[in-house]
This record gives C-alpha cells, structure tokens and sequence, in this order.
C-alpha cells in the first residue's frame, strides 16, 4: 500500500478541541462540548464522499463505507471515543512534535518540571528516529483517544479513494462519554448494524487486546450520628472517623492500584465526600476473574461490618453497580476476530502481541450488546496525564492495520 497518511494533521486538529467529559454530570453527554468534534467529524466525511455520515442527538457519530465487493462478507465496524478523561485538563491543548528522537528524556517546553522521563518509559527504546507528540505540560494530550479517531478517519479516506481496494461495508462509530464510564449507554445497536467491531484505543504498537478486566463500582453509604462537640463524650459517632477506619483496615500492600499487575485485580478507593453526620465512599473493584471480583467486593462488605460494630447507633448501605465484564468470553466464540486483527498488524509489517488490557474500553460493553469487539493499538502512551505521548509512526502503523483488516475480511468472505 501507498497511503499518504493524514492522521497526523488530522490528530494536532482534533486534540485542540476541548472534549473532556465529566463524572459530575447527569446529562448525556456529560459535556456538550463533545459535540464540537463530532460536528467536525461529520463535515470531514461527508468531504470524503461519505454522504450518510451523522450525528445523533446524544452525539454519537456513525458513518458507512459502502462495500465495493460482491462477496458476501461481515459489516465490521471501527469504534474510537472523542472524550478525553477528567483526570488532567484537556483545555488549550498545545501539541509539540520532537522530530527524530534520538533516545533520552524528553523536557516539556512549557513546563520544565515535567519531564518525559526515557527510563520510566521503557516504550521509548523503540522510537529511535520515529516523531514523537507530546503536549507542552500544562495539559493532557487526548492520544486517548483521539488518536484512534484520527487513524479510523485516515484509513476511511484511503478507502474511499482507492476504489480498488476491495473491502465489505465497514460501519464507524465514534462515542463521547467513555472515560466516565458511558460510552455506549445509547448507541443504537440497530442503526449501527455491525456483525463483529474493533476499538482503536489501545497502547502499544502491534498489540490487540481480546481480555479486560471486568469491573463494578462498589458504592458505599455510611451514616454516623453528630451531636454538639461540647457535649459529644461517648455519644458522637463520626462518619469521617469511620470512613477511616475503613479504608484502613483494607489491604494497603496488595490489592491496590499501585501494588499490582498483569492479571491481578484491585479494590481502588476513586471518591470520599464526608460530613460529621454522613459519609460516601465509591470504590472501584477490578479484576479478570468474575468471581475473584465478587470475592473482592464481599471483603468490602466484611470489613465495613467490622468496623460499624464498634458504633451502635451507625449504620451503612452498600450498593454494587456493575460497569463492564471481561469481554474474552464473547471473543473467544468467534476466534476469526482476533485471528484477523493478528494477521493485519503482521501484514503492516508489525510483530503482534496478543494482550490482556488492565482497564475498559466500549468495546467491552459492545460485545455484551451482541458486536464482539477487540481492542487495537492506537499508539499512544501515558494516558490521563501531562506527559502523554505518542508517535506518528505508530500511528500510521495502525492506519496500516486498518486498512489490511478491511481487506483480510474481504479475502476471507
């Protein structure tokens, strides 16, 4: 293939867009300023010819390239998310370009504190000479996972211009709402009208990820009893001291974010909001194992039961809310999927690696809703952060693996 890319143009557009969502909001989506890319996203492909490209009235943008084969083959259907987290400002982004990256540490110009630091990112080591983009430290950069959006966009212009290049209808999909949690509350399944789905929203070049986690918010209600300070001795019962407590008595050196990896879970503490009277703790619980999730869970519940022993006049309420399940058991029934996602990161001249991903994409809740759906490298790296980066290379790298995807699909129909 001879694709002049334009991922990359495509991607310092998108990331200077203020799309980040909010886990404060009830409306969906939670942010309307979502909706400034999408609007732009539309506009881009009907300029492409895609004249049936739109945005609904939650935001949700979808858009077809008709097949141009007369074999009978699967509707595949390219997801990426346009929000970016909450956890860092997406606001002014100003995207850098390092031109041929010569290895070492990377000092960010508009904040000298923050430094890419080459030995904390192992990653690097392989970007000898590729193009590294990076923010100038005072934001995040929106790799995740506008990235992925970009490399769908540029592969969807490939296609729509080089007619022969054979391929079945391929569906686009890009959602706002992800990183809060939401990201296909209301995608119309129907509409959609996929067979099978991949998410661009993941790391490492040359990885496809067929296993998350499976996760649940685990939402935790204490109610203490206040009485004036002066007069509390042996009568207060304060929710703040409880909540504490609590926290404390659960596992500190292991089953925590920072004390784990590669397939084992956690219990992560994510929001406390705590008055004398009232308090409120929501944990996330994590973990590849269904019931290893519900055994994390139910330490929750004894721990708390423990502690409220010791106040008799408190109480708690604890309300589980599931949020996505591990999606290799719906892959695992139509092994084509991954298999070709495999053979089309070889085919654009990448060694693949077949992962596990320690987190969730839509892709997880989309398999559930019946379009089994994997998740591929997008490039980027340090998500959620100032010091997100991410390559031009491993970006076009992944158009690359697009585009063979569509084909390999064709091949097979």
């Amino acid at each position: 293939m001879n694709i002049k890319y334009t991922c990359t143009e495509r991607f310092l557009k998108y990331v200077k867009i203020d799309t980040q969502s909010s886990h404060d909001s009830d409306a969906f989506p939670s942010t309307e300023k979502q909706k400034d890319l999408a609007v732009i996203l539309v506009d881009e492909l009907k300029h492409m010819g895609i004249t049936d490209a739109e945005m609904d009235e939650y935001g949700y943008v979808y858009a077809t390239i008709p097949s141009n084969t007369n074999k009978n083959v699967p509707v595949i259907c390219f997801c990426s998310h346009m929000d970016t987290s909450p956890d860092a400002s997406g606001e002014n982004v100003k995207p850098v370009i390092h031109k041929n990256y010569q290895g070492g540490d990377i000092i960010l110009t508009g904040d000298n504190s923050k430094v890419i630091i080459a030995d904390e990112h192992p990653q690097l080591t392989a970007q000898i000479g590729n193009d590294i983009i990076t923010t100038d430290g005072k934001t995040l950069l929106g790799a995740d996972d506008k990235a992925g959006i970009a490399e769908i966009m540029d592969a969807a212009n490939y296609l729509m211009t080089n007619p022969e290049v054979k391929h079945g209808k391929i569906r686009i999909l890009f959602t706002p709402d992800e990183e809060v949690g939401h990201g296909v509350d209301h995608v119309d399944m129907k509409k959609l009208g996929a067979d099978f789905g991949y998410t661009m929203d993941g790391s490492d070049l040359g990885s496809v990820e067929d296993e998350t986690f499976s996760g649940d918010s685990v939402h935790l209600y204490i109610n203490g009893f206040n009485i004036h300070p002066g007069f509390s001795k042996d009568r207060m019962e304060n929710s703040i001291r409880i909540v504490n407590k609590i926290i404390g008595k659960l596992p500190q050196d292991t089953m925590t974010p920072e004390t784990t990896e590669k397939m084992e879970g956690f219990i992560h503490p994510v929001n406390i909001k705590a008055e004398v009277d009232s308090a409120y703790i929501k944990f996330i619980v994590r973990d590849f194992d269904n019931s290893h999730l519900k055994e994390k869970e139910e330490l929750i519940r004894k721990v708390t039961e423990e502690v409220i022993k010791e106040y008799k006049k408190s109480s708690f309420e604890m309300r589980i809310e599931e949020s996505y399940r591990n999606m290799k058991e719906v892959l695992d029934k139509n092994p084509e999927i991954v298999s070709y996602a495999m053979e089309a990161v070889q085919r654009a001249g990448i060694t693949p690696v077949k992962m596990p991903i320690r987190g969730g994409t839509d892709g997880c809740r989309l398999s559930f809703m019946g379009l089994p759906c994997p998740n591929i490298f997008a490039g980027g790296h340090a998500f959620h952060s100032s010091l997100e980066w991410i390559s031009i290379q491993d970006m076009q790298k992944a158009v690359d693996t697009i585009v063979h995807l569509c084909m390999i699909w064709e091949e097979k129909g």
